[in-house]
């Protein structure tokens, strides 16, 4: 429970505040790159739109489901506290295993390289210099979370606002180069033939860019008022970012089109590029810069909360789970995330342990929002702030589609799939051996 005492965390994140966390955890890097691929897979701009408001809509019922778990269990952890309820402990040290130890300081690492690239080349930086920024980026990150949660979110509330702004730089550029003429972005492209409903397939990368909605619920004990703060600020935000990702791509492609977007590599540097030269593709570079930035700082503030918990129930080093009384931060999970994070960037090893947890990830999601269905039946007279609406529809919709990405990405890429599975695995017999030497200490 989160109460007052100096051993637990303060509620002090209001409205705005969590749903910038759940837009800035959602637009990080990838709507500016992975635009291409998905064009690459359709025959049209309408398929290309027609994708990217499905998976919104799909995102929307996983966040909505998010929204009464986190009204039910308002506290830090997030998935790893509903697992833990519904399923025991073995299930949630296999999430925090999974991820906190792997997924989460794999993604800042990978995150933090990308403000680094971009950052460098906005600068004129040489590439030797990208580690350094990406190291130097993760430990003011962690620095300024050292101060709690309220410094945390000023800082995210100005990144967020400062990749809105890219975003609508991104937009009215394109509906400058269109002139008017926005009705040929939905016509078919001849040369990217895709037979009737192949483009779903299409569907898996728009998915992974929606993806990072469930950062919100692991600062769940730090919100104001969680039982409708929660549910309002997942709601809106993924709102938000839905919109976001469907302008951005009419953007592309009123400005560069159906071809010119499965062909560019860089689709918002080709897009400013075009209308204000160089000068345009460093400006686009300074704003990727920052919306890489704000995404590390949500991924490693949320990653620690879910270490610390882990460290409070005895599933990690009980030091891990100890909070600052003066900050009521997590100060040395944060510390070890962001150390670790690090490490992956001087070692360049986290693009490879990304594509290993990427199934386990999902895999979780599909069980975290399982757990709804066991909440409803085991806490059934018990007042709810928050339903869902249309359940149990959206939750099954929800956990079928991820168990349908599951099957697609192991047919898609078998090797990386059976590792992701046997890294998950592999976290049973350490939770075994944990728990008998935390037992032995205890004698």
């Amino acid at each position: 429970m989160t109460d007052n005492s100096s051993s637990s965390y303060l509620r002090r994140l209001g409205t705005w505040d969590a749903a910038a966390i759940v837009i800035g955890g959602v637009i990080g890097g990838g709507i500016f790159r992975s635009a291409s691929s998905v064009a690459e897979s359709t025959s049209s701009g309408a398929q290309l739109l027609t994708l990217w408001v499905i998976g919104g809509l799909l995102t929307l019922a996983g966040v909505l489901c998010y929204a009464e778990l986190g009204a039910r269990r308002p506290h830090a952890g997030g998935i790893y506290i509903y697992l833990r309820e519904a399923f025991g402990q073995l299930p949630a040290f296999l999430f925090g295993w999974c991820m906190a130890l792997i997924n989460y300081p794999g993604s800042v690492a990978a995150v933090a390289t990308t403000f680094a690239d971009y950052f460098c080349a906005a600068v004129g930086l040489p590439l030797q210099w990208v580690k350094p920024v990406a190291a130097g980026a993760i430990m003011f990150i962690v620095g300024v979370n050292f101060f709690g949660i309220r410094a945390g979110a000023r800082m995210q509330n100005l990144f967020t606002l400062l990749k809105l702004a890219a975003i609508a730089v991104l937009v009215v550029t394109g509906l400058v180069l269109a002139r008017g003429h926005l009705g040929v972005v939905l016509e078919p492209d001849p040369t990217h033939p895709v037979a009737p409903w192949a483009f779903l397939g299409a569907l898996l990368p728009v998915l992974f860019t929606y993806g990072g909605f469930h950062y919100l619920n692991d600062l769940a004990g730090e919100v104001k008022e969680p039982q409708r703060t929660l549910p309002r600020a997942l709601g809106l935000g993924l709102a938000g970012v839905v919109v976001c990702y469907v302008l951005v791509n009419l953007a592309y492609l009123a400005g560069l089109g159906h071809a010119g977007l499965a062909a560019s590599q860089a689709p918002a540097a080709d897009l400013m590029r075009r209308l204000f030269g160089e000068s345009g593709a460093k400006l686009i570079a300074v704003g990727i810069a920052c919306s890489t930035f704000g995404y590390c700082s949500i991924a490693i503030a949320g990653g620690a909360r879910v270490l610390q918990t882990m460290g409070a129930d005895g599933m990690f080093f009980r030091a891990v789970g100890r909070i600052e009384p003066h900050t009521r931060a997590p100060q040395v999970a944060l510390a070890v995330l962001g150390g670790w994070a690090i490490v992956l960037v001087l070692s360049g090893s986290f693009n490879q342990l990304l594509n290993y947890t990427t199934v386990g990830e999902w895999l979780f999601h599909a069980f975290g929002i399982a757990t709804l269905f066991w909440y409803r039946r085991r806490f059934a007279n018990e007042p709810s702030p928050y339903r869902v609406p249309l359940y149990p529809l959206l939750p099954l919709v929800f956990v079928v589609t991820v168990l349908g990405v599951i099957i697609a990405t192991t047919l898609d890429s078998p090797g990386d799939a059976g590792i992701s599975l046997l890294l998950v695995l592999m976290g049973a017999p350490v939770y075994f051996v944990w728990r008998a030497w935390r037992g032995r200490r205890a004698a």
